[in-house]
């Protein structure tokens, strides 16, 4: 199993940066005993600025094949955390590669979305592309303790 965020824009050194490395870091130490591997960036860049259209063959491109692919976007559906942890572990069981995929500023072209597997919002308001990778960082963190039974997430 590997598990790949894949995300439009180069984030340098940022306040954002150091909170994803500390929440995968944090993932990759819980989740190494359940069977999760550290998670993977991989991040895609449209020099010219051609927003979504110009995005999406680079998103397509670099999208591992046979990967079980979640686009993060704000129409998706918007999982609990136990649900979405839940997710994870079947996705772990079966031994699928996952892919998250994060669009630029202007979100993911129809056609990528047509795409994934499952879509999923962090709610209803529409967030900054670099938050979303924090909020997602966090969120394969808790899910990695809720599936360890850790303290972490409390109901």
């Amino acid at each position: 199993m590997r598990i790949t965020l894949l995300a439009v824009g180069r984030l340098r050194k940022s306040p954002e940066l150091a909170l994803i490395d500390d929440y995968l870091d944090r993932f990759a130490k819980t989740g190494r005993g359940l069977g999760l591997p550290p998670v993977q960036i991989l991040e895609v860049e449209d020099k010219r600025g051609g927003g979504m259209s110009a995005e999406a063959p680079l998103i397509d491109r670099a999208i591992p094949a046979g990967a079980y692919v979640v686009m993060m976007d704000e129409r998706g559906e918007q999982p609990t955390s136990p649900d979405f942890a839940a997710r994870i572990g079947g996705l772990r069981d079966q031994g699928r590669d996952i892919c998250f995929v994060i669009g630029g500023a202007d979100g993911l072209d129809p056609s990528l979305r047509a795409r994934a597997d499952w879509q999923i919002s962090l709610g209803r308001m529409v967030w900054p592309h670099m938050l979303v990778r924090v909020m997602l960082a966090e969120q394969l963190y808790r899910a990695a303790s809720i599936l360890a039974g850790l303290p972490y997430h409390r109901v």
